[in-house]
């Protein structure tokens, strides 16, 4: 992917940034860079990045259960945190994350906020430096700060050291640049995380939808469409066996949305809205619920091809919620038995499910 080309500054070294990437700190670190500039500031201290770091990281780690690199520090400090004060949600939105690390005087919490910063500042721009070779890099980080800020034509320089207070000053030619072609080089930046998380999550599909905050879900014509059902047949949810009811539904990803990033009917049930809440982002236990779920889906299934109104219904939403054409074939054609249904389901939805199990999703049964 191309960055536009520029008079005054080196592209092909911003190009670079990202070459032989084996962590994601420098990912997180120009994100930060290109959120603030966007934002009109331009001169920025460690701890405000540093901070926007880890409010970008918390929703792929703690919602998303994304890798993001061996041993990762970034990943460590979020997990600590979340383990430490339990209240921050998982979708908890980013200026209470922000406010909440602004404001914390947990010492565990400051150390490695400072551990953040010991190389990404200076090793992002590593494509550009000219003097800064070999063993020059061995020196303290006072040094290092004096030998970068005689490079020239950076993105950024550094005010003297000074922990999480060190600044660091855009450069205005980049001011400029990035303000110019901030959409392109957000997605450039994009590309190259989702390329890096692909390689990272090898078996975690809806890389590209996990990069920011979760978006509510549309799925209102799946919960019409089981509210119709509703009205011409029983229709129990499975980890309550309660009936639905047209005041009270809620639709439930069997494995999470969060782990599936889809919206695809096979994998949706109608539950009660305290259900669903309480499942949360868990999976439900499978040999507790799976056959539970054949058996309202299969219910569903007859339905289709028994009730004109429903076949019209269900019509509307695969538009929509079916989007495999192999799937819609094994599952939904007519003339399909339960044994034939339950099995193709399974094949389908287990698969996904264990890989979700093994990316930390945790089990859940109804109480």
């Amino acid at each position: 992917m191309q960055l536009p080309y520029s008079e005054e500054l080196n592209i092909e070294y911003l190009g670079r940034l990202f070459d032989n990437t084996s962590e994601c700190y420098k990912f997180f670190w120009f994100k930060a860079i290109l959120a603030k500039v966007t934002a009109g500031k331009y001169e920025l201290t460690y701890e405000e990045l540093v901070d926007e770091m880890i409010s970008d990281a918390w929703y792929m780690v703690t919602e998303y259960r994304l890798n993001l690199g061996p041993k990762d520090t970034l990943e460590n400090l979020v997990d600590l945190i979340k383990q430490k004060f339990p209240e921050l949600k998982s979708s908890e939105k980013k200026s209470a994350i922000i406010d909440f690390l602004r404001d914390t005087k947990d010492k565990e919490i400051i150390d490695k906020k400072r551990t953040l910063t010991r190389n990404v500042p200076y090793r992002l721009q590593a494509p550009f430096f000219e003097l800064l070779k070999g063993d020059a890099w061995n020196v303290g980080e006072n040094e290092l700060i004096s030998l970068i800020n005689q490079e020239s034509r950076l993105l950024y320089y550094f005010t003297a050291l000074n922990g999480l207070s060190t600044k660091i000053i855009i450069q205005e030619d980049w001011i400029r640049y990035i303000n110019k072609n901030q959409e392109i080089i957000r997605g450039w930046l994009e590309y190259n995380m989702i390329r890096y998380l692909q390689r990272r999550n090898p078996s975690v599909p809806g890389i590209a939808d996990k990069l920011y905050p979760p978006q509510e879900r549309k799925l209102e014509k799946v919960k019409k469409y089981w509210k119709l059902l509703a009205t011409i047949e029983p229709i129990r949810e499975i980890y309550s066996d309660l009936l639905i009811t047209e005041k009270d539904i809620s639709i439930d990803h069997f494995v999470p949305w969060s782990y599936v990033a889809h919206d695809e009917m096979w994998n949706l049930s109608p539950t009660t809205k305290s259900i669903n809440s309480a499942k949360s982002n868990n999976l439900p236990d499978w040999d507790t619920y799976f056959e539970k779920l054949a058996k309202l889906e299969y219910q569903s299934y007859q339905m289709i091809w028994k009730y004109e109104t429903v076949h019209k219904e269900f019509e509307k939403c695969a538009k929509e919620h079916v989007n495999n054409d192999d799937i819609r074939f094994r599952i939904y054609r007519e003339g399909v038995d339960y044994s034939e249904f339950s099995g193709e389901l399974k094949s389908v939805l287990l698969p996904v499910y264990q890989s979700a199990e093994n990316c930390g999703f945790g089990r859940w049964e109804y109480k």
